[in-house]
């Protein structure tokens, strides 16, 4: 074996902010930056939280994708379940201006282990008088979704991968009679929001880490020149959004136990971080909700490196959050 004896300049080394699996990219590193704090522990095992929106009641709903389970914590911290189903594997949550729950199904599992028929049904608030607004047979993979003014909702289509642009952002109509595309050939779009307005719908593209900003001429209709690609990740990956009252963009990083909040066009402002993220713990970050009214909002996360759980973090954003069904 040679005798290669480099010197220290020419050794490369880690830097202490450089160790984790998920160091934050140089440049982000500088933006302000807050971390959030743990507010309830949903369970001990790794359960895959998603979907967090907040009732009319001041009630969390969020999901349990793997357990089928449609959950509720109050303002109590009380943990109830409203609905289970196993093969529905649940994604997502939004609240319809008559206070039903409409959940967002990515399916069953085929022989292929994808995710196969999605849907959307309706729930009561009780979880009762189950309804089902986009059939299974339309074909999608249904992530995510949320309401505009109108009573229309957008949803994503997570079909796809890296190079299989098989998804896509959809809007439903009012009458829940036709689902139009608005951004097909998707590599597995995820997270979706509206700016406080209506006009403008984001969307993320889970696969190809990227996030597309449309603005529309009308309900589901991009206008002309609309669509741009006003930033793209690093790493691992954009999961659910959500915006808040001023339009700014919060995206959670799956994969890096963070958010990422971006200005009403697409440059990032600031980030929160989930605490023990240096430490590789609670890593899947997937989404966040906030409260109407408040700069209050909610993470979830599971941490599947250390097996610690199950849990929904609380920070304080930039902007109070806003519900839909208040403009009816």
């Amino acid at each position: 074996m040679l005798d290669i004896q480099p010197s220290e300049r020419s050794t490369l080394s880690y830097l202490n902010s450089t160790r984790c699996l998920a160091p934050i990219p140089f440049v982000e590193r500088d933006l302000p930056t807050a971390t959030a704090e743990p507010y309830f522990k949903v369970g001990d095992s790794s359960v895959a939280l998603e979907g967090p929106a907040f009732d009319r009641n001041g009630n969390l709903l969020f999901v349990d994708v793997y357990g089928g389970r449609v959950l509720c914590l109050s303002p109590k911290r009380e943990l109830t379940t409203l609905y289970v189903e196993q093969d529905l594997h649940p994604a997502g949550i939004a609240i319809h201006k008559d206070g039903r729950i409409f959940v967002a199904c990515v399916g069953p599992i085929n022989g292929n282990g994808q995710f196969d028929a999605g849907s959307v049904i309706a729930l009561e608030p009780d979880g009762g008088n189950r309804q089902v607004i986009v059939s299974p047979k339309a074909g999608h993979v249904v992530d995510d979704m949320v309401f505009d003014r109108e009573g229309g909702f957008y949803f994503t289509d997570f079909r796809g991968s890296s190079t299989e642009a098989t998804g896509g952002l959809f809007y439903v109509t009012p009458d829940y009679r036709e689902i139009v595309p608005v951004l097909p050939g998707m590599c597995a779009a995820n997270g979706v929001a509206l700016s406080p307005d209506d006009k403008v719908v984001w969307t993320t593209e889970y696969c190809a880490n990227r996030l597309h900003r449309v603005e529309l001429m009308s309900p589901g209709v991009r206008a002309r020149g609309g669509v741009s690609v006003p930033y793209t990740f690093a790493g691992r990956a954009p999961d659910s959004m959500r915006t808040d009252a001023n339009g700014n963009a919060y995206v959670a990083l799956n994969w890096q136990a963070r958010v990422l909040v971006l200005s009403p066009f697409g440059i990032p402002i600031g980030q929160i971080l989930l605490p023990g993220r240096e430490g590789n713990k609670y890593l899947k970050s997937t989404s966040l909700a906030l409260v109407p009214g408040s700069r209050d909002l909610v993470i979830v996360a599971r941490d599947v490196v250390h097996g610690e759980g199950a849990m929904i973090f609380t920070a304080r954003g930039l902007a109070p959050g806003f519900a839909m069904f208040s403009h009816h």
